[in-house]
């Protein structure tokens, strides 16, 4: 047997031994772990090299210590509201909230979401009008600035930001920055150096322990949260960098949603960003002191609970709230995101709502910013409208809204979008809001941006060229690791 013989052998026999791996060790879904070993069979050796990086499993690690929650009271209050919606003595302050209250036990069950009441909303979905309201706000923090989000650039915007925390640090507000490196990769610690010098605080979420290998590479923080004062909330999909302005001529105008919350629900985005936080910066640690929960009088109507999810969680919780959202519905069902790549079960739950009568709306962007993702996108609502689901293409500029609004009484928004990568691998966060008149703006303006696309139809989309078939067959090939 020559030598080319025997390292194809080997090469053989450790690659079984990979695939032995990810099959009975890590024990992945079906489609991941196919997708997985169609991987090692065309990439020998370095397939396995992708997949320490790509491919960890999680679920078996405690990330986040929540000990600290019991010294604030969310555990007690989460444990009165399931015994009360259990035994049927919940007090309900609206039709709307009382119709979803088993969506409500849900995420209370399963993802320590505290149902709050009273908050004020406001949807915004223009990005100068978002960072004028947020920097307005942090010009008037007196305590301190909790900040996090997935991209932070040192671009204009990202400058502005920056220059706006340092000068309320110097002012003695405590500040805190959090990011993640291989979103906002291109972000260093010198760019913080002023802000630090006046007292604020950074950390990073999942750092490369050796640079510029990260073994953790897929799994990324792509929540968006701000926390100032313990009253004022923020959360949605904007990051922070010119693009999300509309400066960038590649996406043209950025189409987003992002929501300014007072009221009760603060309390819960504060409990996530010092969950995050404490993992990401062991030397800066929070504790849960009840500054950082002033008691606050909710005097908006919007009923609602802040869930998040992981790939350290067995659960899926925000897919299983949009499946449920979905099922649930009797009229209509809106959803934008960037990304449409649903598992077979939220596939099969919008095929049955389709197939049911109910108008089933997607609205998503007409330009790639992957290419793998957008034809695999592409190739999922091209299965719904077979079943006589509204497909919108969106041609002002890039939409990047995640949102899911029901019957025009629910809805859904925050940073997860509709695809494997949000519902498994990145750490993500949704407000889950049970208020009719909230629901009905988020309804009309996506009715609004419906003038700006073009609709998708069945013949449309089967004048495809060939060239872009392959695409998507390629794509949807991929798309469990996507």
């Amino acid at each position: 047997m020559g030598i080319y013989s025997i390292l194809v052998a080997v090469m053989f026999i450790i690659n079984m031994l990979f695939a032995g791996v990810i099959i009975f060790i890590e024990r992945k879904d079906a489609s991941s772990t196919w997708a997985w070993i169609l991987i090692l069979f065309f990439i020998p050796f370095l397939g396995f090299i992708i997949y320490l990086f790509l491919g960890q499993n999680l679920t078996r690690k405690r990330l986040f210590d929540t000990d600290g929650t019991k010294k604030i009271g969310i555990d007690r209050v989460i444990a009165e509201q399931i015994s009360q919606i259990k035994h049927s003595e919940f007090p309900f302050d609206s039709e709307t909230t009382e119709e979803y209250k088993d969506l409500i036990y849900m995420h209370l069950n399963n993802n320590d979401s505290m149902l709050t009441k009273g908050n004020d909303i406001q949807i915004l979905v223009d990005g100068r009008k978002k960072f004028d309201t947020l920097l307005e706000d942090i010009q008037q923090a007196k305590d301190f600035i909790h900040i996090q989000y997935y991209i932070i650039k040192n671009d204009g915007l990202g400058k502005q930001v920056i220059q706006a925390l340092v000068e309320k640090a110097k002012e003695g507000v405590k500040v805190r920055v959090l990011y993640d490196e291989l979103g906002s990769r291109k972000l260093k610690r010198k760019h913080f150096s002023d802000l630090i010098a006046a007292g604020g605080e950074i950390g990073v979420f999942f750092p490369s322990k050796l640079a510029p290998i990260n073994l953790r590479l897929n799994y990324r923080n792509h929540r968006k949260l701000v926390n100032i004062d313990g009253y004022v909330g923020y959360i949605g999909g904007f990051n922070v960098g010119d693009e999300y302005l509309g400066l960038n001529e590649r996406f043209g105008y950025w189409r987003d949603t992002h929501l300014r919350i007072t009221g009760p629900a603060v309390d819960s985005i504060q409990k996530r960003f010092i969950l995050d936080w404490n993992q990401a910066s062991k030397q800066y640690f929070i504790n849960y002191d009840p500054h950082y929960f002033p008691k606050k009088i909710g005097t908006g109507r919007a009923a609602m609970q802040i869930v998040s999810s992981g790939p350290d969680s067995e659960w899926e919780q925000v897919k299983n709230g949009y499946i449920y959202m979905i099922m649930s519905a009797k009229h209509s069902i809106y959803i934008q995101t960037p990304y449409f790549i649903p598992d077979p079960s939220l596939l099969d739950a919008l095929r049955i709502a389709v197939l049911s009568g109910k108008d089933v709306r997607i609205m998503i962007p007409d330009r790639p910013d992957h290419p793998f993702v957008y034809w695999a996108t592409y190739s999922h609502v091209g299965e719904l409208l077979k079943t006589g689901a509204k497909v919108f293409i969106y041609r002002k500029g890039f939409i990047h809204a995640k949102m899911l609004v029901v019957d025009r009484k629910i809805n859904s928004v925050g940073t997860a979008n509709i695809d494997m990568r949000s519902f498994k691998l990145n750490f993500e966060v949704n407000a889950f809001i049970y208020d009719k008149e909230t629901s009905e703006q988020l309804a009309d303006q996506f009715e609004k941006d419906m003038e700006l696309c073009t609709e998708l139809t069945q013949q449309l989309y089967d004048q495809r060229s060939k060239i872009i078939r392959f695409k998507e067959s390629i794509s949807r090939l991929l798309s469990p690791i996507l």
